[in-house]
């Protein structure tokens, strides 16, 4: 397990390295021999973009080594532009609607690409018996996984070279969680940078997208996310945006494609007093389209999602909304950020009850001019360019 207070700072390099496990092979030890490394990581968007500090620690400390991927499919946008990563191979999670033969030809045909990597390591982040099933059978000359309580059986540790424990993670940032299964290894250089790059032609898009209104100076609002019971009211972000408008900024909206999304944004604006000055992106952008948008933006406003976790990784200041999520492994890494946290509002359920399909909206106890306080004082520390500290609403949760 790594601790925050010993994790170094990205290409420091430790006056005495740490001692690897007993159990690494030699060839692991002498990093110049390593030559390719496979990484799984069978998430959401979110949780791929937060595995590229490990990503980034692999390249510092094994400089001869190709780095590869497997995700699932559409996930590896936010990897597009990451120079750091060889290979990516996805798994098609669609297949499994399309009939046994459809999924047998993409399964074989994932299964004869990975084979011929060879990989001198690879690295588990995931809980699905999938990618334990690719650490036995790929036959890595090592392979690193975590000791799931839910997979804390003969099998599992079967698939593997060696396991690494998860206790403490529910207390730590996701990011130092996906560090930590490095610590057998003994690194001396450990990177906690999230990193997220765009390509010109992703802001060639957009500004074609708004060739009637250029985007300058505007502040960007996500307002859903993957699962419903992590948005905010549409009509509180209505309220939000005529603030914003009646204060002459700017909004660009932003959201998904699905169906849920698209009828969320539509009610945002039917609640906008001049919905004619909102320049809606919503469902017109890619992920790294979508980069490029918050980059530039003054001030993200979103809730608990990938593209909140984007905004840190671009250093984009950000005003985010949180229900039952775990504040400790979820909130945005690195960056400057007020948080509002339902809890304090209300009493929310523990973050490992949540029943996903619920309709109940824990955000909307979050009143509007909170939000509204919490924004205005972003756009005044931006103003007077003294940007602000990250900073909790809640007096329950620390920061690292």
């Amino acid at each position: 397990m790594i601790n925050p207070a010993e994790v170094l700072e990205p290409t420091a390099i430790a006056n005495s390295a740490p001692i690897p496990d007993e159990r690494i092979p030699p060839m692991l030890l002498q990093r110049n021999m390593a030559l390719r490394i496979l990484v799984i990581k069978l998430r959401h968007f979110g949780d791929v973009l937060l595995i590229t500090p490990l990503l980034s620690t692999l390249e510092l400390n094994y400089p001869h080594a190709l780095i590869d991927v497997l995700l699932y499919a559409g996930t590896e946008a936010l990897l597009t532009a990451n120079k750091t990563v060889y290979l990516t191979y996805t798994v098609d999670r669609e297949l499994k609607h399309q009939g046994i033969k459809a999924q047998f030809r993409g399964e074989k045909a994932l299964w004869n690409s990975l084979s011929y990597g060879h990989y001198d390591l690879i690295i588990n982040l995931s809980d699905q018996w999938r990618a334990a099933l690719y650490c036995r059978f790929l036959k890595p000359g090592f392979s690193l996984g975590f000791c799931y309580p839910k997979r804390n059986n003969r099998a599992w540790r079967a698939c593997h070279s060696l396991l690494v424990d998860t206790t403490g993670h529910t207390d730590q940032h996701t990011v130092l969680n996906n560090l930590s299964i490095l610590a057998p290894l003994g690194l001396p250089a450990i990177c906690q940078q999230v990193t997220l790059a765009y390509r010109p032609m992703d802001s060639d898009h957009v500004a074609l997208l708004c060739r009637r209104r250029p985007l300058t100076d505007y502040v960007v609002i996500q307002p859903t996310a993957r699962w419903a019971f992590k948005s905010w009211s549409t009509a509180a972000f209505g309220q939000l945006i005529n603030h914003l408008i009646d204060c002459g900024e700017g909004v660009v909206l932003t959201g998904g494609r699905s169906t849920a999304e698209f009828a969320a944004i539509q009610q945002i604006l039917a609640g906008c007093e001049h919905p004619e000055r909102v320049t809606n992106l919503a469902g017109k952008l890619d992920m790294p389209e979508l980069a490029a948008v918050i980059d530039r933006a003054k001030l993200f406003i979103g809730v608990d999602s990938a593209p909140m976790h984007m905004a840190a990784a671009l250093q984009t200041p950000s005003v985010v909304l949180f229900g039952p999520s775990n504040l400790k492994q979820w909130h945005p890494w690195q960056a400057p950020y007020t948080l509002l946290w339902a809890g304090d509002y209300r009493t929310l359920p523990s973050p490992d009850q949540i029943d996903t399909d619920t309709p109940e909206r824990y955000l909307d106890a979050i009143p509007v001019n909170d939000v509204i306080l919490a924004v205005d004082r972003q756009l005044a520390s931006l103003s007077s360019s003294v940007p602000l500290a990250s900073e909790y609403k809640s007096t329950s949760y620390q920061n690292e």
